[in-house]
């Protein structure tokens, strides 16, 4: 049997999480850069317009194809469109004459009708234009070029305008990227004429400006279709060997690799249907940085069927961290379950204490089941590329307004202000029954400030990190690639994400306090620069003591914005109404200023996390977690136990997690040490009550 190569092509997820399969999401960047590639292409045609040269007599190119090129695009430019007429081969030269003519050369020949057969009457274009340019290739010092030997642009037919001779057959293509998304529209039973609507609003342009007709998109889907029944039952074997070939590579690794972990289920028919793994390191760094985790769910395969999650976090160093990925055959709340069980036992049983995702309700209820002591977040910058296509029934002046408020809305620090001024919204610009709207509203206590502010996030909910997680994506997805070749481009990209480290910064100390050259000796140049500048900002920033002991705290020029910022003096202990130690793990200049008026040369320790530190890093605790003795392992334990209680003492949402942690951790070093072998045969008693 003839082997099929499949093209992996990975795109962004299309379907709507409404629950409406009929609505899809354009995101707002891409039909930016979309209008952005086009603007520069009519700029780049506008260009060559004034640049390009009228062929002549004696014009030299490299190749026919080049001149049959360059003739075409001043065809192009002038209103006519050409075709390649006749060539002359000879032993010595192979193809030595081409003639390109204009597209109304010559005349249609006359067919004969067979009796009794109707056939459509369609009159010609040919009508024996003279425009044309002949070729004669010459081999010039060993190398051959091609030479304009006659030209003629006299024409006898009138010159098409720009609009119109876009419209010729011989301009109007399809190009891949535009196909693959004819087909997936269509097998998701959407009309020509709708298909041809989206793919204009994708691209950003107007009605009747695509580079071909809704005619040619009937006609593609209806010869693909012919194409696909004759070998689907072929495609259909080379997906399932394919996806054989992953899971053999899976097991290869393993063997490899006792570190390297992995899972799969199958369906009723013991095909394989989902694959997840994870690999040492990364079960490693999750060890460390594993308190906030981003699954991204954006990308599916379209060649074959399967949604990519992967699960993402940062560094102390603000660099993206691979932990694992998961390739799910669909997307429903069992698949996402599965998956969020199978990454929990993946990483020794940790629950992340905060978990970021995009806006999905079949996920939403699998994490509310699987983790269900994990904050949910969803991020801002995975709904604000969506607000364009779902409110795309506002005008444009009436949705630019639209972003301004929802903006505002965000960013409402009272979850009260919130749920008055989002019923305000709504009725002013007439979306009080938009299915958009509800389902933003239904996650409201997941992406909104107002719920969401002191969940801790690790400054993950930012462009910045939105960045790197797309130039990581891309990484994976550039090579159209098989099942197994993707799952070894996932591991070359793992393995570069995670132990890479940024090479040695010299960080400049702007304000001389001593609190900062304590900061930039612990803290990674990443964090530094973080907590640098919010005490640069403390320094615009009054302070006035109350009653109780307690500070407010007021820009020198800012009106609103007055915080609170409580004060322990028994254990060194602020509070800030902002809530963004909390949310980053790093102090915020309102706290940083209540330390410079207290006169603190340096930061207590539980406010300088372990997650930011220099020492904090990978290649530190992967020797410090491979010590074997008793009495290293308790050392482990000690100073595990030290930094966890330090930190519990900081927050609530800490103090739940740490409490969480260190019963996982615990019970970690006590299976170690329980399966070691006994010492001169005295076997230890090694139960553990989490409470005792």
């Amino acid at each position: 049997m003839t082997s099929i190569p499949l093209k992996n092509i990975w795109i962004r997820r299309q379907q709507c999480p409404c629950g409406d399969w009929k609505c899809y999401v354009t995101y707002e960047g891409d039909s930016e850069e979309a209008s952005s590639i086009a603007s520069q292409l009519v700029k780049n045609d506008s260009t060559t317009s004034e640049a390009m040269v009228s062929p002549y007599v004696g014009m030299v190119f490299k190749s026919d194809d080049d001149a049959f090129e360059y003739y075409g695009n001043f065809a192009r430019k002038n209103g006519f469109s050409i075709r390649k007429e006749r060539s002359r081969l000879s032993p010595q030269l192979g193809i030595y004459k081409r003639d390109f003519v204009c597209y109304r050369s010559g005349f249609a020949p006359m067919k004969k009708k067979p009796t009794g057969e109707h056939h459509r009457d369609r009159k010609s274009v040919r009508c024996g234009c003279d425009a044309k340019m002949y070729l004669s290739k010459e081999v010039v010092d060993g190398v051959s070029q091609w030479f304009v030997v006659q030209f003629s642009n006299v024409h006898n037919h009138e010159l098409l305008e720009d609009d119109q001779v876009r419209l010729l057959p011989a301009y109007r293509k399809i190009h891949e990227a535009d196909q693959e998304r004819i087909l997936l529209l269509s097998k998701a039973g959407f009309p020509i004429h709708h298909i041809v609507k989206v793919l204009e609003l994708e691209k950003g342009i107007q009605g009747g400006q695509l580079p071909f007709l809704e005619r040619d998109v009937r006609n593609f889907v209806q010869n693909r279709k012919k194409v696909v029944q004759e070998n689907d039952s072929l495609l259909t074997e080379k997906r399932e060997n394919d996806t054989l070939e992953l899971l053999e590579a899976c097991k290869g690794t393993k063997e490899a690799d006792e570190d390297f972990v992995y899972d799969f289920t199958v369906d009723e028919n013991d095909k394989v249907e989902h694959i997840a793994w994870s690999y040492g390191d990364s079960v490693h760094a999750y060890t460390m940085f594993g308190d906030a985790v981003y699954f991204d769910t954006s990308y599916q395969s379209i060649t074959y069927g399967v949604l990519f999650g992967a699960w993402l976090g940062i560094d102390n160093h603000g660099r993206t961290i691979f932990f694992g990925c998961v390739l799910l055959q669909d997307e429903t709340r069992r698949s996402f379950s599965w998956a969020l069980q199978t990454f929990v036992r993946f990483m020794r049983g940790r629950f992340p204490q905060t978990i970021l995702t995009d806006l999905d309700p079949e996920l939403r209820d699998a994490i509310r089941s699987e983790l269900p002591g994990t904050k949910h977040v969803i991020s801002i910058w995975d709904i604000l590329p969506k607000i364009s296509s779902w409110f795309s029934v506002l005008p444009g002046p009436r949705c630019i307004e639209f972003k301004s408020e929802f903006d505002e809305l965000y960013r409402l620090e009272s979850s009260e202000d919130f749920e008055l001024q989002w019923n305000q919204m709504i009725s002013m610009f007439g979306i009080t029954t938009d299915k958009h709207i509800a389902l933003l509203y239904s996650f409201r206590e997941s992406w909104a400030q107002s719920y969401i502010k002191g969940y801790f996030l690790a400054c993950m909910a930012t462009t910045i990190y939105s960045k790197s997680v797309d130039a990581f994506f891309k990484g994976i997805f550039s090579a159209q690639t098989c099942l197994r070749s993707f799952f070894e481009q996932v591991g070359i990209s793992a393995k570069f994400q995670n132990q890479s480290h940024r090479e040695m910064q010299y960080m400049h100390i702007k304000t001389s306090i001593p609190i900062e050259e304590h900061a930039r000796s612990i803290l990674t140049p990443f964090a530094f620069n973080a907590f640098q500048h919010e005490l640069v900002l403390a320094m615009q920033y009054a302070v006035s003591e109350m009653a109780n002991g307690s500070y407010l705290v007021q820009h020198f020029k800012k009106i609103e914005g007055e915080r609170l910022v409580i004060w322990i003096p028994e254990e060194e202990q602020v509070h800030c109404s902002c809530k963004e130690f909390e949310s980053s793990g790093l102090l915020c200049r309102h706290s940083l200023r209540v330390y410079v008026v207290k006169n603190y040369f340096q930061l207590p320790d539980k406010y300088c996390l372990n997650r930011w530190r220099k020492e904090g890093s990978l290649d530190y605790y992967d020797d410090h977690i491979a010590r074997t003795s008793d009495e290293e392992w308790f050392q482990d334990y000690q100073c595990l136990t030290d930094t966890l209680l330090t930190e519990s003492s900081v927050t609530k949402e800490r103090s739940d997690y740490v409490h969480r942690e260190l019963t996982t951790q615990l019970t970690r070093i006590l299976n170690e040490v329980r399966n070691m072998p006994e010492c001169e045969g005295v076997a230890m008693d090694l139960t553990f009550s989490p409470t005792g």
